[in-house]
């Protein structure tokens, strides 16, 4: 590694300093975010065993579920032991390819899990709008594919901002990444070359995801709302809605962080610093720490099932 014009070429490693303006204190921010993984790994694995083992809930919605609780282990696996290692050990050094990789893993994940959202909103769709079609559509076969699907989709589309970023870029202006984790547009900040292409492939991305899966999810709802509500029978109403009560909490949720996140760090130059580090941070472990209870809470079939399992 030779600089050269007050730039780095090709770094060998990066440097991870947490979170801006906080480095004094973010020794104590560990605590609640570990807290905050640890509760959302136990929920989500609790959910696994649950749903694998009850071959009652072995039905299209909680098969996305439990994609969901998968997903959610691993966007958290992700990030969480480096960020611990630097907010405890003080560890902020990462490799520069083990950097392309988690950020590669993180947006990956993220878009497996805004598809497994859309997944879930299409089936409630067919279940309360074509109830005696729902089995023959939603075959165990066709959710597989689904999966596999919306898991090369993300993968797939995220890969060219490896590629990108690990052949058009030689020269950084620094090596020192102002954030907890490895994320496209910090990394591609540190380059001292044009970086145009790489943003808007990073928009295209992000948008084409985004924007095809909230359409196909408002128009779910949308459809499912004005079925409910067409429905003779108040209980019936109420019944076919609270199936989509957890769905819609957690797509709430998990899109507001992720819009928050998104604009804050492109368009909030008035932001502190540390406020959108932050929000980053809890935007990727705050879904897996809130899906399972909110699903154990508003699943009926599965809170009988969490029910059983404590007083066993």
């Amino acid at each position: 590694m030779s600089i050269s014009n007050m730039t780095v070429f090709m770094p060998s490693v990066f440097t991870l300093i947490g979170i801006p303006g906080l480095e004094s204190v973010q020794c104590w921010f560990g605590i609640p975010f570990c807290a905050i993984y640890l509760i959302g790994m136990i929920g989500n694995s609790v959910l696994l065993i649950i749903i694998k083992s009850e071959r009652s809930l072995h039905e299209p919605m909680y098969i996305f579920v439990a994609m969901l609780g998968v997903t959610d282990i691993a966007l958290a696996t992700t990030i969480m032991p480096k960020m611990l290692g630097i907010f405890w050990f003080h560890v902020p050094e990462i490799y520069f390819e083990s950097c392309l990789l988690q950020m590669w893993l993180i947006h990956s994940f993220q878009g497996i899990e805004s598809g497994i959202l859309m997944a879930m909103a299409l089936d409630r769709y067919v279940a309360i709008c074509y109830p005696l079609r729902h089995r023959a559509i939603f075959s165990h076969q066709l959710v597989a594919q689904i999966g596999a699907m919306i898991t090369l989709r993300a993968a797939i589309l995220v890969a060219p901002c490896l590629v990108l970023i690990k052949c058009r870029f030689q020269f950084y202006h620094t090596t020192i990444i102002s954030h907890c984790y490895c994320e496209h547009m910090a990394i591609v900040k540190l380059a001292a070359e044009n970086v145009r292409v790489n943003k808007i492939y990073g928009l295209f991305v992000a948008f084409s995801i985004a924007i095809f899966d909230i359409t196909f999810i408002t128009l779910s709802y949308i459809q499912i709302f004005i079925t409910v509500f067409r429905l003779p029978q108040k209980e019936a109403r109420w019944k076919a809605f609270n199936t989509c009560i957890a769905h819609i909490c957690v797509f709430l949720q998990f899109y507001f962080l992720a819009f928050f996140s998104f604009f804050t760090h492109r368009f909030g130059a008035h932001v502190p610093p540390y406020i959108h580090i932050l929000f980053s941070s809890l935007y990727l472990l705050v879904p897996p720490f809130l899906n399972p209870l909110v699903y154990g809470a508003k699943t009926k079939q599965i809170r009988i099932h969490v029910v059983k399992m404590l007083c066993s």
